[in-house]
């Protein structure tokens, strides 16, 4: 495959257009969410994580295959030193028409500002709880009142949208629906509710004891709020509802009780290289070895991407005993 021949969008054998990365820029956070992480957790060596030329690398050719979203994803991606250099490259980039970021919120006091001047235009700010000991619980190390400070500053830097994310899980916050939406259609931006995803063994619970499934969540929310589906549509896999007289949306990511591959547009990056073709499959390609190699050059980096679309599986099979589930946990995934 010459240059000259690489196609102008990256579409996968079973038609699906993939025009949307979430590219991981560290395995290492501020926190340990029990969802996320084990308390003791073991990290990538350095020496094995993508540089951040290496990280712009990936993102230049995806770019020139027409891909339009990026997501920067962890661990925490603010935590990485030096990553506004990063960002700062891909907000430049020709042909990326969103540049976007998920984050726990505790450094968007420092960062908020500068990351709306880089180019990104939105973010998803995680958020388990409005109590402190419970957060606390939650995150195990977290501190509430700096991701509140966080999310008031993203809020006045005026981004395209904010989004709130909350992971409820039974024993933990399940009685905190209503509160999270409160908190959210006061500050006018937007919540998603996700079902606690089968990635890894957690070491404080089991999970099949604690995922709420996310109609039992609606069915909450519907108890003080009037929800209308919304047709509208972004490059992940959450469903929204409008709520009647306000402008925020609520938005619904269901792994475990809605499978939402049949329109899969995403695949991740790992910190350490690997491009990982699905959240709930071990399918991959090593692109840290191309990058790494003297005798590869972009066009080597490129055609691998085309090539991977042929392995990108149909879709994940979580909790499905006749299938292998992932060991990873999440902070290896990328959020």
């Amino acid at each position: 495959m010459s240059e000259s021949t690489f196609p102008e969008k990256l579409v996968d054998k079973f038609g699906r257009h993939v025009d949307y990365i979430r590219l991981s820029v560290t395995d290492r956070c501020d926190f340990r969410c029990v969802y996320c992480m084990t308390e003791d957790m073991t990290f990538i060596p350095r020496r094995e994580i993508l540089s951040l030329e290496e990280l712009c690398q990936i993102a230049s050719a995806f770019t020139e295959l027409g891909v339009k979203k990026i997501r920067l994803t962890g661990g925490e991606p603010l935590v990485r030193t030096d990553v506004m250099t990063l960002i700062q490259k891909l907000g430049a980039l020709p042909g990326l028409q969103e540049l976007l970021l998920t984050t726990n919120g505790s450094q968007l006091t420092t960062y908020a500002e500068p990351l709306k001047k880089a180019g990104v235009n939105r973010i998803n700010i995680s958020i388990d709880s409005l109590q402190a000991d419970r957060f606390q619980r939650i995150s195990r190390v977290g501190k509430l009142d700096k991701v509140l400070a966080g999310i008031d500053a993203a809020v006045a830097q005026g981004f395209d949208r904010i989004r709130l994310n909350s992971v409820v899980m039974k024993g933990y916050n399940e009685d905190e629906v209503l509160a999270l939406t409160d908190y959210a259609l006061d500050r006018h931006v937007d919540i998603a509710f996700i079902e606690e995803m089968p990635l890894g063994e957690a070491s404080d619970h089991a999970r099949e004891d604690t995922t709420c499934s996310n109609a039992w969540v609606r069915a909450q929310i519907e108890k003080k709020y009037q929800l209308v589906d919304s047709p509208a549509r972004t490059a992940g896999p959450s469903r929204y509802s409008q709520v009647a007289g306000y402008r925020s949306r609520i938005g619904f990511i269901s792994p475990v009780t809605h499978n939402f591959c049949e329109d899969c547009n995403r695949v991740r990056i790992t910190v350490e290289g690997r491009l990982l073709l699905c959240l709930g499959n071990e399918h991959s390609v090593d692109l840290r070895a191309i990058l790494r190699d003297g005798s590869k050059d972009m066009d080597d980096l490129k055609r691998a991407l085309v090539a991977a679309m042929e392995i990108k599986p149909e879709r994940h099979h979580f909790y499905d005993k006749d299938h292998a589930q992932p060991v990873r946990l999440m902070n290896m995934t990328g959020g």
